[in-house]
């Protein structure tokens, strides 16, 4: 198999997509000459194949970093590592529809919602190439004999595993922080949406990233995942996706070098609709917290819970406008809702439907698959739901939501805080007091006010409980990606003359 190919896509035609390992700076073939297909998730046909790492490969590209990192890596400047990742943003705003239209034709999200994510991607890459030289340490002081300092050094190197409900959009918020901090990488793209990072590292290259310092694998996760995430000779794992998934990976950094680990995991968030809420407002952002990138979004206000004074009207407002969704082909203008991204996810999403129907729940609208091709399904709201239905305890990661009403404040916080998940959550309100009350109350990472899934590259987002450890963006993702280390001197002596 050739390390590209050509294929086309309805808003940016033929273009040149690269199937290879990306190792050094350049497309190699996997060395068990393995490969797999990307499914098109509209037709459910393969797009292409691409070529697979497997733990061999795994190697070569954590040697590759870790010359990298030992030797040229150290003498590029704070200064010279911003400009590179300023350069990739630029590379990402020029190709946006190119970017955007391979998001569309392999995850299956709307093209005008994958643009919005490739803008996304260009502010992330951005903002860490500004943080780049402004990484710095402190002097302290401790007593007159002694100079002391602290200096923020980079890890080294990092494994980095992405999900594939945002691709090319975690291939950002992984990489830009990394690189600003000095580190260096080897990144798993999803098994699902390979094409994306793939295109991407024909950008890396063009932003004149030196040979080793990010390299891109395409592969499984039960192989190439796990070699990264007990690799000795990797420094740090950072990874996306499902809090199962992040137990494996934990156990596994903890099992090899005791190698330092971030988990953005799970979700199963509260959207919380108080009485005096602007109602037209709050079904707004109610719609898109959970509708939003076909409900695939771990931070998804899949548990509504209305107050009871607007219960009724809130449902049936709810319904009509959940039935305006368009839910179709990705490429048409009017498109808002794509398909699930796979055959195993739908199942998924299809078997919770059922497990919701046996339970009781009652369906307002939806419950069932949408056209005849493709791993399409109707946007899904169910009533008479409990606190102890599988569909209101575990993440669906689909166009599915349950809505329940409260009387108290008190019962909304309490409900709130019902789930092992604290990801986000969401307060809509028109009185202040309430909305700092009840934030300030739900043990979640992010809390939104008369908003929904308004994430931004300089806000600190990550989890309470099982949703993980660490932060992504902001300033706090630094963190992740340096290490302090202390340096104290004796004065006096003839270090000084």
């Amino acid at each position: 198999m050739s390390l590209s190919v050509t294929l086309e896509t309805p808003q940016t035609g033929k273009y040149e997509q690269p199937t290879g390992l990306f190792i050094n700076n350049e497309f190699v073939k996997g060395v068990d000459g393995k490969t797999f297909e990307s499914i098109n998730p509209s037709t459910e046909k393969p797009i292409t194949s691409v070529h697979e790492a497997t733990e061999k490969d795994v190697d070569i590209a954590v040697s590759a970093a870790r010359k990298t990192f030992e030797t040229s890596w150290r003498q590029v400047t704070p200064e010279q590592r911003g400009r590179y990742l300023v350069n990739l943003a630029d590379l990402f705003e020029k190709n946006l529809d190119q970017l955007a239209a391979i998001e569309s034709l392999d995850n299956g999200k709307a093209f005008s919602m994958a643009k919005v994510d490739i803008g996304m991607c260009a502010g992330c890459l951005r903002y860490y190439g500004g943080w780049a030289d402004k990484i710095e340490g402190k002097v302290i002081e401790t007593n007159s004999d002694t100079f002391s300092y602290t200096k923020q050094e980079p890890i080294g190197v990092c494994g980095q595993i992405i999900p594939w409900n945002f691709p090319l959009l975690m291939f950002a918020w992984k990489i830009g922080p990394a690189i600003a901090c000095g580190n260096t990488i080897v990144l798993k793209s999803a098994e699902q949406t390979p094409l994306g990072a793939l295109f991407a590292c024909k950008l890396i290259k063009e932003a004149g990233f030196p040979p080793g310092v990010i390299n891109v694998l395409s592969g499984f996760g039960k192989i190439a995942g796990a070699a990264i995430s007990s690799h000795m000779d990797i420094d740090k794992v950072a990874f996306t996706g499902s809090t199962v998934v992040g137990r494996q990976i934990m156990k596994a950094a903890a099992g090899s070098n005791l190698k330092k680990v971030t988990l953005e995991l799970g979700g199963k968030s509260p959207n919380i609709v108080f009485d005096d809420a602007n109602i037209e407002n709050a079904i707004s952002w109610v719609n898109f917290g959970i509708f939003f990138n076909h409900g695939q979004c771990c931070s998804a206000g899949s548990r509504i819970y209305v107050q009871e004074g607007i219960y009724d009207k809130f449902v049936e407002q709810f319904k009509a406008r959940a039935a305006k969704n368009v839910v179709g082909d990705p490429f048409a203008a009017d498109t808002f809702q794509g398909p699930q991204v796979s055959q195993l996810q739908y199942d998924r999403i299809m078997g919770y439907i059922d497990a919701g129907k046996k339970e009781g729940a009652k369906i307002e609208i939806g419950g069932d698959r949408h056209g005849k091709e493709g791993y399409f399904i109707q946007p899904t709201i169910f009533s008479g739901v409990s606190e102890d239905m599988k569909i209101m305890q575990e993440e669906i990661f689909g166009p599915v939501c349950s809505i329940a009403k409260f009387k108290t404040e008190e019962d909304a916080i309490r409900l709130g805080n019902a789930t092992t998940y604290g990801l986000a959550s969401a307060v809509h309100t028109s009185n202040l007091n309430t909305a700092i009350r009840v934030s300030n109350a739900l043990r979640a990472g992010t809390v939104w006010v008369n908003q929904y899934n308004m994430l931004h590259h300089t806000l600190p987002f990550g989890g309470y409980k099982e949703s993980g450890i660490g932060r992504e963006l902001g300033e706090a993702a630094l963190a992740n990606y340096s290490q302090t280390k202390t340096v104290s001197i004796r004065l006096g002596d003839a270090l000084f003359g």
